[in-house]
């Protein structure tokens, strides 16, 4: 039984640490010797990347504040038509790319898009001198883009703070002579603000992390800086730097959102079942209301999804079937492989600490889920470090023992790729777990224990059947990310492979989106099923 204690310590810890190998080789590369191209950027370019940078999660966030809390309180505290439907139709913006949208949005309001065009056409204009109109491709339109996509994050935990908020406190201020709105300003949006800021936090994390979009939008940001350096240039070492110091930022911005609440405590008693009563909305203020939540649904998700199905139907010809059939595969196998992976490292940290009962034993578990807050791009640098030095490693000993050289093993395969899925995305499978095994009462191991069970059996016969919908949808969550994950799959695919999300983005940049629409409706309706299980969760828990 020691012996089996200790297997399982040294897994867990060796685990976690493996899956911390990739942030802490970035800082270890970004350390080693200045070069000529890292001091030119830094002399250059780089003020302009901070400062776009800066400005688009700004941006985002303040946008998407302004869209997510009002419908999150209107959701949660009053009758809208349609309400019932709206709140989880407003989450479904989560489930598209936020590329997709910037391409759709794009393809839209540019001089030779639609409306425009509809716009010279009734006013007699000729051309673009003779009136002004927003130019979308800029840095305001990719914030705008990514606030539509992006917003459904505070919008579920303010909604869930509304919610579970005591409409005591609600009911007093009214009585006291407070507005709705004034109620809404001095009672509800401070209790609800943690969850805000943690919305907030998250907003800006997947921002500064994104990609397609702002490489669609020609936005230089770090991440844009990171990914040219590497590819561009062929520069590892100036590509850890920069993302050495996105990293820094996240810790920074993570940091200090805690530090701005840590004196903030809230003891309030949740609101029962029967206390939620919404208020009925009448008159103006229930058709403001009613365009407002039902025009974020259309702007965000119901529009660029029409489109995309408009572009399925009508260029179904011109699409390579063939193509989607090969990629579709490509990306359900490898997505399945980091799924069951993924999974085994979540069980394995989890059940540690519930057999050792310390909290030493809970580091692991906290370790293997530091991945999910590196943005993809800048993993994708951490992945490949020690992955190429195991490469090296490996022809180092095949040549030494006159055994050839095998070449790329581990950094230009799949399983580069796989890795990146693991690492980012073993918090999800973490957390699902984690959750499930806490419901279990302890009383139950201790029963298994006295009829004689061991570790193993006490696992396998009492929480392994009480966990297997939480290990399922863990599974499924881990699945989902991988499929849609962008920026780890451009920069480690291997040579001729490419997943859906790839080969969506790929016809996105060439602006020819519109002969890949069945991929891309494949990857929005792959998104909507973490969407659904979480809101039907969400009902469940204030029925």
């Amino acid at each position: 039984m020691l012996e089996k204690n200790r297997l399982l310590k040294a897994s867990s810890w060796g685990v976690s640490l493996l899956l911390a190998l990739p942030i802490l080789a970035i800082f270890i590369t970004s350390f080693g010797q200045t070069d000529d191209l890292f001091s030119h950027l830094l002399a250059s370019v780089m003020g302009t990347y901070t400062s776009n940078t800066l400005l688009l999660v700004s941006g985002v966030v303040v946008l998407s504040l302004l869209m997510g809390v009002p419908s999150a309180w209107l959701m949660a505290s009053f009758r809208v038509p349609g309400d019932r439907v709206l709140q989880w139709a407003l989450v479904l913006p989560l489930a598209i790319p936020g590329y997709i949208v910037g391409y759709i949005y794009t393809d839209w309001f540019d001089f030779a898009g639609p409306v425009q065009i509809y716009l010279r056409d009734v006013m007699g204009w000729q051309s673009a001198s003779e009136y002004w109109f927003p130019d979308i491709r800029t840095l305001p339109g990719a914030c705008f883009v990514l606030a539509l996509v992006l917003h459904p994050y505070i919008y579920l935990l303010a909604r869930t703070a509304f919610m579970e908020q005591s409409r005591t406190m609600t009911h007093t201020a009214r009585l006291l002579g407070c507005s709705p709105l004034h109620s809404f300003l001095r009672v509800s949006f401070p209790l609800a603000r943690p969850a805000v800021a943690v919305g907030a936090s998250l907003v800006a994390m997947e921002t500064l992390g994104d990609f397609g979009t702002v490489h669609f939008f020609a936005v230089n940001t770090l991440t844009t800086a990171v990914y040219d350096t590497w590819l561009g240039y062929s520069n590892l070492n100036a590509a850890a730097k920069i993302s050495a110091f996105m990293l820094l930022a996240i810790f920074l911005l993570i940091s200090g959102e805690r530090y701005s609440r840590r004196k903030q405590k809230l003891f309030s008693q949740s609101a029962a079942p029967d206390q939620v009563e919404k208020e009925i909305l009448t008159g103006w203020k229930k058709v403001v209301a009613a365009v407002w939540c039902w025009g974020l649904f259309i702007l965000a998700f119901a529009a660029p999804m029409a489109q995309l199905v408009f572009y399925a139907v009508d260029y179904i010809s011109d699409s390579s079937f063939t193509d989607f059939v090969q990629y579709s595969i490509n990306s359900v196998y490898i997505s399945s492989i980091a799924a069951c992976i993924a999974l085994f490292i979540a069980i394995l940290v989890n059940i540690y600490p519930r057999f050792r009962g310390s909290s030493l034993s809970k580091v692991p578990n906290r370790i293997s889920s530091l991945g999910y807050a590196v943005p993809g791009t800048v993993l994708a640098i951490g992945v490949l470090i020690p992955l190429t030095s195991a490469d090296h490693i490996v022809n180092f000993i095949a040549v030494k023992f006159d055994m050839g050289r095998p070449g790329l093993l581990f950094s230009g395969t799949m399983f580069a790729l796989i890795a990146a899925f693991v690492v980012r995305f073993s918090a999800v499978a973490i957390g699902s777990v984690e959750s499930s095994l806490s419901k279990i009462s302890p009383s139950l191991d201790m029963a298994a224990r006295t009829m004689g069970c061991n570790a193993r059996l006490t696992f396998s016969r009492v929480q392994l059947p009480l966990i297997r919908r939480g290990c399922l949808i863990a599974a499924l969550l881990v699945f989902i990310e991988s499929m849609k994950e962008l920026n780890a799959s451009l920069l480690l695919r291997p040579f001729n492979f490419e997943t859906l999300a790839t080969y969506v983005f790929n016809y996105a940049s060439d602006e020819q989106l519109e002969y890949a629409g069945m991929p891309a409706i494949l990857l929005v309706l792959v998104g909507l099923i973490p969407l659904i299980l979480i809101n039907r969760s969400l009902e469940q828990t204030h029925k």
